[in-house]
C-alpha cells in the first residue's frame, strides 16, 4: 500500500458559517470524503474526522472544529497522531486574490495573508504542506470589508459557479491523492473555463 495522505479542508464551526466563502474548504473536503468512501463520521484531533481509501492508499480527512484562525493544532495533532509527513498533506482553503471559480495548487509557500493558512504553518512548523485554493473575489475589498465578504454567503447567480467549483476541487483532491501535486498543479492550475488541452 502506498503512503498514507491527510487532507484538510479549512472552515468555521457552527451552523452561522454554513455555506460562507470562508467555508468552502468544510464543503470539498465533504465531497472528496465521499469519493474515498468515507464520511466525517466522529470527532478526533479537534476536528470531524474520517478515513479512507483512494488508489490504495490510506486517507484522513480532516475539519478542524477550532475556528478558522486556530485550525494548526488540529493539522498538528493529527499529522502526528498518523504519521504524515508534511508533503503528504493538503489544506483546502478560500482565497480572496483568486477570481470566483478558480482552483490552484502550490507545493509550500506562504500563508497569502489567510489566517488559517498562518497557523497551520506555524503549528507545523513548516511550510511544506500542500494546498489548493479556491477562488472567492474579493481581493479588492477594502480591508475591513474583506471579513465580511469572507463571511458572506454567495449570491444566486453565483451558485453555478461556485458548485462547479466544488466539483472540480474535489476531483482534484483525489488526483492529488493517487499522483501527487505535479499532476494536480498541471492538470487544475488553470483559469476557470479554458479548455484543456
Amino acid at each position: 500500500m502506498c503512503g498514507s495522505r491527510l487532507v484538510v479542508g479549512l472552515g468555521n464551526p457552527g451552523a452561522q458559517y454554513r455555506d460562507t466563502r470562508h467555508n468552502l474548504g468544510f464543503c470539498v473536503a465533504d465531497r472528496a470524503a465521499a469519493g474515498c468512501s468515507a464520511s466525517f463520521d466522529r470527532e478526533k484531533h479537534d476536528g470531524l474526522w474520517a478515513e479512507g481509501m483512494h488508489a490504495g492508499r490510506r486517507v484522513y480527512l480532516l475539519k478542524p472544529l477550532t475556528f478558522m484562525n486556530l485550525s494548526g493544532g488540529s493539522v498538528a495533532k493529527a499529522a502526528r497522531s498518523k504519521g504524515v509527513a508534511a508533503e503528504d498533506i493538503l489544506v483546502i482553503a478560500d482565497d480572496v486574490n483568486l477570481p470566483l471559480g478558480s482552483v490552484r495548487f502550490r507545493a509550500g509557500g506562504g500563508a497569502g495573508g489567510h489566517n488559517g493558512l498562518k497557523s497551520v504553518i506555524e503549528r507545523l512548523g513548516t511550510n511544506a504542506f500542500h494546498r489548493v485554493r479556491l477562488g472567492v473575489g474579493g481581493g479588492e475589498t477594502p480591508g475591513g470589508e474583506l471579513t465580511g465578504h469572507v463571511l458572506g454567503r454567495f449570491r444566486p447567480e453565483e451558485r453555478a459557479a461556485v458548485d462547479a467549483m466544488l466539483d472540480d476541487a474535489a476531483a482534484a483532491v483525489l488526483l492529488w491523492v493517487e499522483q501527487g501535486i505535479e499532476a494536480a498543479m498541471s492538470r487544475h492550475n488553470r483559469r476557470p473555463g479554458a479548455e484543456e488541452g
